[in-house]
């Protein structure tokens, strides 16, 4: 008697067929039939499959959407290589993207030159267009987070107005706010004073957004008379109270932010991550977080890796557009940055990966087209999980299990 698909173990359909599905395709396979729909809630949206030393995530390559799978098995094993696979999404084919954001399941794009803004759940393939209040500008920062507080699943969409000239490149002149069950827009009354530039990605953790800010003035550094620090430090944006928090410290100190490089991530959706690389060195420093709230956050080090011999690239992670994300088992990080590639002298999305013992390896993603790269983060989500909120239907209903 033949053995038919739904009549396999539902661990095994999950574990090996579900779980190696880009995130982009499980909408035609969720409509196929009630068993696979059922079976994806369960294996990808109810976190049942553990997918242990996996990325899912999405980039740009070339003004397009991307999804990412990077595997990590068999990472310390020389003769294992490891194996990015990227996929270009075919919904957003026809739209050029420079900038993605994360929250919850949902990726917020920011089109080429800021033109427009699109939400989009790559779980269900649903897209929706937000109108603006007045034009985008290429200096505007933007971040996707949500009202913890709300009954009904409720996207907020922040907008922050950036000055952009020489002097005053991270001073922000305004900020705005839209809700998604209203489907408007409102001016916040906030200026927070500090600097974020128009450059640097929030990182978007349980809801509310954390932005790498410093001090208007530079300030003496604790007890260590003579060194002058830039008063750097975490800004969280509250999207239930519509308002900033007050200063989080960061592990470290920063004495020259033009060739220092601070970078945020996420874990797994349950702790922030922050690298650090020291201007004049080759030298990655690697905190995460033991506990994190709008108004306290306290760090442990993760790892500390120093590349001074292995990689003679410096620095190896650029201030404008580098991201990563950490493997806590494998105790290892990896690195995605934009640089030229010594062979072929074209600038590539690059993963490095590094770990304890001075461990390196490094892998091209993919070729950018212009000689100077991107000037984005190539990088948007280190531990994406789904989402059944469907955003092109009032109320933001979720959708009923079948």
């Amino acid at each position: 008697m033949m053995t038919m698909m739904c009549d396999l173990p539902h661990d095994l359909l999950g574990e090996k067929i579900l779980a190696k599905v880009p995130i982009t395709s499980l909408k035609a396979i969720r409509s196929t039939c009630k068993l696979w729909n059922v079976l994806s809630k369960d294996f990808i949206v109810g976190k049942t499959t553990s997918r242990q030393h996996e990325f899912l995530g999405f980039m740009t390559i070339r003004s397009k959407v991307c999804s990412l799978r990077f595997g990590l098995r068999g990472i310390h094993n020389q003769d294992a290589l490891v194996d990015p696979s990227t996929k270009q999404v075919r919904l957003l084919d026809q739209v050029e993207i420079t900038k993605i954001f994360h929250c919850d399941g949902l990726v917020l794009c920011v089109t080429k030159e800021n033109s427009k803004l699109l939400v989009w759940n790559p779980y269900l393939g649903q897209t929706k267009w937000i109108e603006t209040r007045k034009q985008l500008h290429k200096s505007d920062m933007y971040a996707l987070g949500c009202n913890n507080n709300s009954k009904v699943p409720n996207y907020k969409i922040l907008r922050l107005h950036c000055c952009y000239d020489y002097y005053n490149h991270g001073r922000l002149s305004g900020s705005e706010i839209y809700n998604s069950m209203s489907e408007s827009w409102s001016v916040l009354d906030l200026i927070p004073d500090c600097e974020i530039d128009y450059y640097q990605r929030g990182v978007t953790l349980k809801g509310d957004t954390y932005f790498f800010a410093r001090g208007t003035a530079p300030h003496e550094v604790g007890n260590d008379a003579g060194i002058i620090g830039l008063g750097v430090f975490m800004l969280c944006f509250d999207y239930t109270k519509e308002r900033f928090g007050p200063h989080l410290t960061l592990p470290f100190t920063i004495t020259d932010n033009r060739h220092e490089a601070v970078v945020l991530s996420c874990v797994r959706e349950e702790q922030l991550a922050v690298l650090y690389e020291k201007s004049q060195s080759n030298i990655l420093d690697f905190w995460v977080t033991n506990k994190i709230e709008s108004n306290v956050v306290s760090w442990s080090k993760f790892l500390k890796v120093d590349l001074t011999i292995k990689q003679p690239r410096h620095p190896l992670v650029h201030r404008n557009h580098g991201s990563f994300f950490i493997d806590e088992e494998k105790k290892v990080a990896v690195v995605f940055d934009i640089g030229l590639n010594d062979s072929s002298r074209h600038y590539a999305t690059t993963a490095f990966i590094v770990g304890e013992e001075g461990y390196f390896t490094s892998v091209n993603i993919g070729k950018e087209p212009t000689r100077s790269g991107s000037s984005h983060p190539p990088l948007v989500s280190s531990s994406y999980l789904p989402s059944l909120l469907q955003i092109n239907q009032p109320h933001q209903r979720k959708e009923t299990a079948v």
